[in-house]
């Protein structure tokens, strides 16, 4: 019975439609094919004003100055407004250049340094090692294992002052390595594809950035989840370093495991995962698929005479997301009482078996009953045994205890959130 209306229901679901994944925003560049290697990263940080387009050209081969590289790094963190409060230094920057305060928004927060001899040299295009040593420097301090520079046949290219700046951004996961992922080319001059591949991943991984680098939070849209009817809430504020879904927000995750109720007690942990990609209905991203979810058991209510079916109730305390980081998460199922039961739909199937199987054996004994006086009369027997046989079966269905709980691997629930959860963008 189980089996057959699970099938029912996955068909209902195939009727209305396979999940889409996450819309990615609509951004036309043509010398940038569908397949090139840094796609995503240059639509991200194309859509996000963090680089701009010549007219419909990125020009991904082309070299990457100093000043804009500078440019582009003050909008990752933020600080693309920052107040100038300091006095220009450099000899070789005048107030009618373009990038003027860009620069010195650099030199007041202390990103990217001039030379010994006063100049910043804005135009000088930038090597892929002093792109790496902006990014070191701004990231929190770290262990750096020196030993990850092994995997790299050119490892004895990077320079002695280079050699921390690279294990320590090779461990944060900020680097860029292609066309030959087994190459770091440290002098190698920077592209503009692969600056944006650096400050793409730069952006979400700002919780690595020491906060003094990074500008105030700012709220950057309100947008929607749209999971589940059951949802009191349907707002997630999407901010420049996070997002946070907010409390009554319904969403749905499914079994990591199979779960019966009768197996369990109070106390047990019980694992669920997202599916998919759980993205709001503007297209951003929210929870990865494969995130996953911690919950408790904190009571069992057994099933009760009459027909009252057990009730499992959970509290959900952290996710973790498949980077590993871990996220408090205060949620329970989406119910009336927050509680995990069999529906309605199981219930009727139960009283229908044991209605059918009372009808059976009903109509089984007046067929026996019938028989032993007049073989004639069987079908009288079986005329009167069945609807009364049935009528017991149904009884016996409604004063029985109820079902217990039970769900498949994979199986879905909704849960709603008890409180707000802040998700970093990373």
């Amino acid at each position: 019975m189980r089996k057959i209306l699970a099938g029912v229901m996955a068909c209902g679901m195939l009727a209305v439609g396979a999940a889409l994944p996450c819309l990615a925003k609509e951004v036309t560049i043509s010398d940038i094919s569908q397949n090139y290697w840094a796609k995503n990263e240059i639509v991200d940080v194309v859509s996000n004003n963090i680089m701009t387009l010549d007219g419909d050209k990125f020009n991904p081969d082309a070299s990457v100055r100093r000043a804009d590289f500078v440019s582009a790094l003050l909008i990752v963190l933020g600080n693309e407004n920052l107040d100038v409060k300091v006095a220009n230094k450099y000899k070789d920057i005048n107030s009618s250049d373009v990038y003027y305060d860009n620069i010195l928004r650099s030199d007041q927060l202390g990103l990217v340094y001039g030379y010994p001899n006063g100049t910043f040299k804005p135009k000088q295009e930038m090597l892929r090692s002093e792109a790496q040593s902006v990014i070191s420097h701004i990231t929190k301090e770290s262990n750096a294992d020196y030993s990850i520079l092994n995997q790299y046949k050119d490892a004895y290219n990077v320079p002695g002052w280079a050699r921390y700046v690279y294990a320590k951004t090779l461990a944060y996961g900020i680097y860029v390595n292609y066309p030959d992922a087994n190459e770091l080319r440290p002098s190698d001059e920077l592209t503009r594809a692969e600056a944006a591949v650096l400050l793409s991943k730069l952006k979400a991984r700002l919780n690595v950035v020491e906060e003094k680098y990074v500008g105030p939070e700012k709220l950057l849209a309100v947008e929607h989840l749209k999971q589940s009817r059951k949802a009191q809430n349907d707002e997630v504020k999407v901010t420049s370093y996070r997002n946070v879904i907010l409390e009554g927000n319904a969403l749905k995750i499914a079994f990591d495991e199979k779960f019966y109720s009768e197996d369990h007690k109070a106390g047990d942990v019980v694992y669920f995962v997202a599916p998919e990609d759980i993205c709001t209905e503007e297209g951003t991203l929210i929870i990865p698929a494969n995130t996953k979810f911690y919950a408790q058991v904190t009571e069992i209510k057994d099933p009760k005479w009459f027909n009252k079916n057990a009730r499992v109730y959970l509290q959900l305390s952290k996710i973790v997301l498949p980077n590993g980081d871990v996220v408090p998460f205060c949620a329970k199922p989406a119910s009336k009482d927050f509680s995990l039961k069999e529906g309605p739909w199981m219930t009727a199937g139960k009283l229908t078996l044991c209605t059918v199987t009372g009808g059976v054996i009903g109509g089984g004994v007046g067929t026996g009953i019938a028989f032993i006086p007049s073989p004639q009369k069987i079908g009288t027997g079986i005329a009167i045994g069945t609807p009364v046989g049935a009528a017991i079966g149904l009884v016996t269905g409604l004063v029985t205890p109820g079902l217990e709980y039970h769900a498949k691997q994979g199986e879905e629930i909704v849960v709603i959130l008890c409180e707000d959860a802040s998700i970093n963008k990373n």
